[in-house]
């Protein structure tokens, strides 16, 4: 029997978790069943099953998706010298983000939801996004150091609020459809600016 195929095997997986992703998008996560799936897929249960044992490991693997490219984005920021100003760089991840509006946002929220009353999901999206937080903490600590920031900062202070950032204006794109992006980046550099009373 031929040996099937690394791409092959991507391929189906890839497959099957947008199939997941458009039910679960339509009708959210408790109301999809595998059987959903696995008609949206066109595939046979034995096929699905074989690369994903249950509902919630669809979730998961649709809760790990988008990361890896705006995780990659902030390593670039940290790469950079000099330091870019941090309203560029925020500007630079929700443009990364902006490719996952849509469906993949729908997802996330929906993802963040159920990941209140889920363990084990809990402590994945903990994971993604404890590294995430860090990584802007570090972003803070080089931009204090770059004279982005006052030299009291605490970066991280700084790298919580920076992460506050991303998931609001993606919940204002989603909920109120109102807010683009470059009136957003000037929203966050009018408070970078803003004074400070003592």
């Amino acid at each position: 029997m031929p040996r099937v195929s690394e791409a092959h095997l991507a391929a189906r997986r890839l497959q099957i978790a947008e199939a997941a992703a458009r039910c679960f998008a339509r009708n959210g996560f408790h109301a999809t069943s595998m059987q959903d799936v696995i008609r949206e897929a066109g595939l046979s249960a034995g096929a699905v099953y074989r690369y994903f044992s249950s509902k919630e490991a669809l979730v998961k693997e649709i809760a790990s998706e988008a990361i890896p490219e705006i995780m990659s984005q902030l390593d670039k920021v940290l790469a950079t010298d000099p330091m870019p100003p941090l309203d560029e760089i925020i500007d630079a991840l929700l443009a990364t983000s902006e490719k996952h509006l849509g469906v993949r946002l729908r997802l996330a929220v929906q993802v963040w939801g159920e990941a209140l009353r889920n363990p084990e999901l809990a402590e994945m999206v903990k994971s993604i996004y404890g590294g995430f937080r860090d990584k802007l903490t570090m972003i803070a600590r080089r931009a204090r150091e770059a004279g982005h920031l006052p030299e009291d900062s605490d970066d991280v202070a700084v790298g919580s609020a920076l992460f506050s950032l991303l998931p609001g204006y993606l919940l204002q794109r989603l909920l109120l459809g109102d807010l683009d992006r470059e009136q957003y980046v000037a929203g966050v550099r009018a408070l970078l600016r803003a004074p400070t009373k003592r």
